[in-house]
């Protein structure tokens, strides 16, 4: 037979359980709300340093959210095929930013002004303007490397690859 205290002290588990929850933010990627950076938060020239301080304090524990990012290196990998994601196509390589050190970079084919992809190719020099997204080790990259804004992300993105901009 149940105790009568029993739906009490659930009762009380529950509420304890949800406060937990909603005093501290999910770090679930999609559905994660946080303030958006102001538009001058970017660093205005290509900044490695400035990134890979930001890596390095993520990888260590760091508060995370998407952080605006100013980065250029040399392609190393380039995905040859296009990729259909639930946000469109998507188009996607990696830029070494310091040695034995890359990052995967995420461009939206639909909302970019690009030749058909890959517009870009290994040994290519380029500058990434965009959104560093840190989900795990193994799950980081920038994205939002287009123009345009939303809600959520209010600084345009771009790619120039060997002098030419692309956004």
């Amino acid at each position: 037979m149940m105790s009568s205290r029993f739906p009490a002290l659930m009762l009380a588990g529950l509420t304890g359980l949800a406060a937990s929850c909603l005093s501290s933010p999910a770090q679930a990627r999609w559905g994660w709300k946080q303030e958006a950076p102001a538009a001058s938060s970017i660093p205005a020239t290509c900044n490695n340093q400035d990134f890979l301080n930001k890596q390095q304090d993520y990888e260590n524990g760091g508060a995370k959210g998407d952080t605006p990012v100013h980065i250029c290196g040399t392609v190393r990998a380039v995905s040859a095929k296009a990729r259909h994601t639930r946000s469109g196509w998507h188009g996607y390589f990696y830029v070494t930013v310091a040695p034995n050190i890359s990052i995967r970079i995420v461009t939206n084919l639909d909302e970019m002004h690009t030749p058909s992809w890959p517009w870009v190719n290994k040994g290519d020099q380029v500058e990434v303007v965009g959104r560093y997204y840190y989900d795990s080790y193994r799950k980081q990259g920038i994205d939002w490397t287009h123009r345009g804004t939303g809600k959520s992300w209010p600084i345009p993105g771009s790619v120039t690859v060997n002098g030419t901009k692309y956004d």
